[in-house]
């Protein structure tokens, strides 16, 4: 017995270096490499795709352009790296990326079992369907024995199912591990529907241009999708920039500033504004930034409306639940005090 007690105190003790591990530090190593490595994904208007010339644009981008500003000072200083659905959390697990900003839902699951932490949700979304407009199908209860197109490894699968389920339907899925390959099958006939978040749809239908009328958003939302910026879990100091990055856009927009009208506020006694520009307090200084972050963040991305305005507005996508909490959406941020 005494030897089984010692041999358990010394395993113990042996496994306590392991336990006592430093989390990394994701800052350290973004400011000695001198940029923010961001994992998008490369082909959703509205949430991340290049231009002609290289230059990446889309909400999840900008959310990595105000996580630059709060850790480096400086928007520019990002290196975007496409991610794929399959491959996406392997790489920001394996610090290939140092954060994911992908059209991602932040679900228990994922934050249970993956090693990540959801920072921020930059746009509450739902799961839908589109269809042919020539389907005659105008709400997915109509959709029984359909074939409908999905992507592997999302939370998209489990929701057709469920909803299917529920609704005593059946359904056969069509899955394919490239998005390009999934809507070529859905264009060729292959499926009847293809299925992911409202807003992607949205950004799918209105990239066909004067075509965008052959296609239809059916009404129906089935989830809850709340997408946004994940980290890596332990990392609490880059957690908080990466989340007050978020905050600090909605409260500007909150306060009435933007990236145009910022340097007329330089003389508010508002204390809040006084706060937010980084002329009293020091709320920067406590989390590792520079007192005026939020002030840069709007100068050098802009402030929430701005970002929506630049991003989805243009795809046809209303601010809706996405609205600031004062007009009755869900973007609220925690008090900058």
């Amino acid at each position: 017995m005494l030897k089984t007690i010692l041999a358990a105190g010394v395993a113990a003790l042996l496994a306590l270096p392991a336990l006592a591990q430093p989390a990394p530090d994701t800052v350290a190593a973004i400011r000695a490499r001198g940029s923010l490595i961001c994992g998008v994904t490369p082909n959703s208007p509205g949430f991340g795709t290049p231009d002609s010339r290289g230059e990446w644009h889309g909400i999840d981008v900008d959310s990595c352009r105000a996580i630059a500003v709060a850790v480096l000072g400086d928007a520019r200083k990002v290196r975007f790296v496409p991610a794929s659905t399959a491959q996406r959390f392997t790489m920001l697990q394996s610090g290939e990326i140092d954060v994911l900003a992908r059209v991602t839902t932040w679900s228990m699951a994922r934050e249970g079992s993956l090693g990540l932490a959801f920072a921020s949700i930059n746009v509450f979304d739902g799961q839908g369907f589109l269809v042919k407009s020539d389907s005659g199908i105008t709400s997915a209860r109509q959709l029984d024995g359909a074939t409908i197109c999905l992507l592997p490894g999302t939370t998209n699968e489990l929701n057709v199912a469920d909803y299917f389920r529920t609704h005593n339907m059946r359904f056969t899925p069509v899955v394919m591990d490239s998005i390009e390959e999934l809507r070529a099958a859905f264009l060729a006939g292959r499926c009847d529907s293809y299925s992911t978040d409202a807003s992607a749809l949205a950004s799918y239908r209105a990239s066909h241009g004067a075509n965008a009328t052959r296609f239809v958003v059916l009404p129906d939302i089935i989830s809850k999708e709340p997408l946004g910026v994940a980290v890596r879990k332990g990392d609490w100091r880059f957690f908080d920039m990466a989340r007050w990055a978020h905050f600090a856009m909605v409260t500007a927009e909150e306060l009435g500033i933007d990236s145009r009208n910022i340097g007329s506020f330089a003389n508010s006694t508002n204390p809040d504004i006084q706060r937010f520009l980084g002329r009293s307090g020091e709320l920067g200084q406590g989390m590792g930034m520079s007192n005026d972050w939020a002030a840069q963040i709007v100068r050098q991305v802009g402030n929430f409306a701005e970002v929506w305005d630049r991003n989805m507005t243009p795809l046809g996508i209303q601010r809706g639940i996405n609205a600031l909490w004062t007009k009755g959406g869900l973007q609220y941020a925690p008090p900058l005090r």
